[in-house]
């Protein structure tokens, strides 16, 4: 056999030395990482904020009518279960491949943390204070808006932070239907067995949800100086 690496061992010598991550096709697609991020965050935001939205509608309705909650909790965990394929298989039909139908998935897996994370944060309050408002004359609405909401912070600044990083990872997924952004260069190293966009991928999805989640952490800490001397 001859030592020219065009048999078998040097083929395998040439294997052996092809490197995991080709960094000269980072720094060629650095306008794609950027596009990519772009989109990545957009997701995210739309979903969260969203997400949030009705959440907060549901929270509300479950705080004012307490034999709503178990229903509201029981719906949002069956959307929580769905795997994300199967929902997206369900949706297309309907809302077709696209931004629609990335988001409306989204959505449904943040709403039973928030729910919870809201309700659980109003039934924190002490009674004394709930009492106090009312005998200042808050109706039970107003109470619910200037005193309860604003002493739940902390429990809803924990669930918007699971909810955002639990989303930043569901992102992802999203490129199965033309979305996803880092899922994007995920599923392009899976379909052409290149490591390089794959690893990229995973690893700025993770730097991401790393940096969304200190940013809350700081920002729970300037909305709520008490909790400062506990973190």
């Amino acid at each position: 056999m001859s030592g020219d690496g065009s048999g078998p061992v040097g083929a395998a010598s040439t294997l052996a030395a092809e490197p995991i991550v080709r960094w000269d096709w980072v720094t060629d697609h650095l306008d794609d990482v950027w596009a990519r991020t772009i989109e990545h965050v957009r997701l995210t935001v739309i979903a969260v904020v969203v997400g949030f939205a009705i959440a907060l509608v549901l929270a509300t309705i479950a705080v004012r009518y307490r034999r709503a909650y178990r229903p509201i909790t029981w719906v949002a965990g069956l959307l929580y279960t769905i795997p994300s394929a199967a929902l997206f298989g369900l949706l297309i039909p309907y809302t077709g491949l696209g931004l629609l139908t990335a988001e409306i998935a989204l959505v449904s897996y943040t709403l039973l943390v928030l729910v919870r994370n809201i309700v659980a944060g109003v039934d924190g309050v002490p009674a004394s204070v709930r009492e106090a408002a009312t005998a200042m004359g808050y109706t039970p609405m107003r109470r619910f808006v200037r005193v309860e909401l604003p002493l739940a912070v902390p429990a809803i600044v924990a669930g918007l932070r699971i909810a955002s990083v639990t989303t930043i990872g569901l992102v992802t997924v999203t490129s199965l239907i033309g979305q996803g952004g880092y899922g994007a260069f995920i599923l392009d190293g899976l379909r052409r067995q290149f490591p390089t966009p794959t690893l990229l991928g995973i690893v700025l999805s993770a730097g991401l949800a790393t940096v969304v989640d200190l940013a809350f952490v700081a920002v729970q800490r300037r909305l709520i100086p008490w909790e400062r001397a506990r973190v």
